[in-house]
């Protein structure tokens, strides 16, 4: 094996078999399994698990006019609580929720004219059950107060039903997306932004804490007599990518199989709406290109800082600035989900540490032209190319620094002795 793959295991498993990667990554895969299955674990202790557990109000309708419509309102509702009509008093009612009968009661009378109600449950705060009765309810009250009135039913319904809008982009018919390519290009950003800004926070700290912790412990001496400077920095790059690679396919893998086995469990919500049935092979590819491309810009900074630095405590003080440029783009890029074409948006994805997020952005949820997209990569690749020459060179005499670190002055130092070599 030759000495770039030396050092690239090296770091690759000194890291896997660490305590702290383990751990993290079992309690990572842990909480992924324990939300998949949150609806089945709180079902399993009965009543406390919210709609899914199977809720049984009891309802003592003084009126005698409401409880049928009601009922056809929450079971229009599609949750899981069945509503039962009591004939006992109201202190019996009260008497069965607290043995456990019943998860609430529900009085409705009408001393004025329009049904009004009160709920009583064993949680003296309002619960989901609770505002979704009373949601059931305001219709009821809407339909009785207009019969009162002699209006008709249907007059009410066309007056409270939603107005027809709709969206349609001009000059782009046929590359416009559709609603639901929209929602899963939505999906697909949060969860690239999300794993670029925690890939950066993690492993670029890491690659800086390894260099200076090679140099602090004075090992970085006897390497660079038999490894060049510019093999080891690639070297750490490229494991510490590895690493990346192998933990998040690990909790990847482990949230296709918790969303596979809780298909049913899961569907609505976030899950239809970030559904990615409808994404475009093309999005995954500038995923993958865009991350990579990403990873690559920070880490070659983080090795090059970690070079500066002759004690791991001094570490995050000069990573402060690369994680507050990660910061900035991760929030335009957040902030451009819902306006991907502004102008801040634009500008931004031209600039070389902001394109893996912000033009990735644009890309998936826009018609970029393709002389923008071009120019972005070309730009984003040609800053890596350049940062890595630099950062080879000042790598190559950072390792060979000690004392206090000095930012700007330690980097002209670097550069001196690197020409020294």
């Amino acid at each position: 094996m030759n000495k770039f793959g030396i050092i690239l295991s090296h770091t690759y498993l000194s890291r896997v078999k660490a305590k702290s990667f383990l751990i993290t990554t079992i309690i990572t895969v842990l909480f992924i399994f324990l939300a998949g299955n949150m609806p089945s674990i709180l079902s399993s202790f009965g009543g406390s698990g919210g709609e899914d557990a199977g809720q049984r109000v009891a309802v003592l309708d003084e009126t005698g006019e409401v409880f049928p419509d009601l009922r056809n309102n929450v079971q229009n509702t599609g949750g899981n609580v069945t509503l039962q009509r009591y004939e006992g008093s109201e202190a019996e009612a009260k008497e069965e929720v607290r043995d456990g009968t019943f998860d609430g009661f529900l009085n409705i009378t009408m001393p004025s004219g329009e049904p009004q109600a009160a709920y009583f449950s064993m949680q003296g705060n309002p619960s989901a059950l609770s505002q979704s009765l009373q949601q059931a309810l305001q219709p009821v009250k809407v339909n009785m107060a207009a019969a009162d009135a002699g209006v008709d039913p249907a007059v009410v319904e066309q007056l409270t039903s939603p107005v027809v809008f709709e969206t349609s982009a001009l000059e782009q018919d046929q590359g416009a997306q559709s609603a639901e390519e929209q929602n899963s290009a939505r999906g697909i950003v949060y969860v690239m932004l999300f794993l670029l800004y925690l890939s950066v926070i993690m492993y670029g700290n890491m690659i800086a804490m390894d260099v200076a912790n090679e140099k602090s412990s004075r090992v970085m001496e006897i390497l660079v007599s038999s490894v060049s400077p510019v093999t080891q920095m690639f070297a750490k790059i490229a494991g510490i990518a590895l690493l990346g690679l192998t933990q998040f396919g690990i909790i990847l893998a482990a949230g296709y199989v918790m969303l596979q086995t809780n298909q049913n469990q899961l569907t609505g919500g976030v899950f239809q709406y970030f559904g990615l049935q409808h994404a475009e092979a093309g999005t995954f590819i500038y995923a993958i290109i865009f991350f990579l491309l990403g990873y690559l810009l920070y880490a070659t900074l983080s090795a090059t800082i970690g070079s500066l630095v002759s004690r791991t405590e001094e570490v995050n003080q000069l990573m402060a600035p690369l994680i507050y440029l990660i910061m900035i783009a991760f929030f335009i890029a957040i902030f451009g989900l819902n306006s991907p074409d502004n102008m801040l948006v634009t500008v931004t994805s031209f600039i070389p540490f902001f394109t893996p997020m912000i033009m990735f952005l644009r890309v998936t949820m826009l018609e970029v032209p393709i002389w923008e997209t071009a120019l972005s990569f070309g730009l984003l690749i040609g800053t890596i190319i350049l940062l890595a020459m630099a950062g080879a060179r000042v790598y190559k005499g950072g390792v060979l620094l000690y004392g206090k670190s000095n930012s700007l002055k330690d980097v002209k130092k670097a550069l001196q002795l690197s020409k020294k070599e």
